[in-house]
């Protein structure tokens, strides 16, 4: 179990990135995934969220707020495990 949580900074990027108006939904979804976890160690990322936030890091228009998010949520996702 992965018990990162989403600091202050990333929880302020994840915020303007939600506010935007401007902002693509899978950015969106990715900064809401970041914001939940803000003091929740317990509550980690989901596929579909990780996989908003992975496109919304490869994307040359994303705002640095919006990547930020998306950093913080893709590092707040389960680690796979070995079999």
């Amino acid at each position: 179990m992965n018990k990162k949580v989403t600091g202050k900074k990333a929880a302020t990027s994840s915020s303007k990135t939600l506010t935007s108006k401007s902002t693509a939904t899978k950015s969106k979804a990715a900064a809401g995934s970041a914001l939940s976890q803000t003091k929740a160690p317990k509550k980690q990322t989901s596929a579909k969220a990780a996989t908003s936030a992975s496109k919304t890091l490869s994307d040359g228009r994303t705002s640095k707020a919006s990547k930020s998010a998306a950093g913080s949520a893709l590092a707040q996702k389960p680690s796979k495990k070995k079999k």
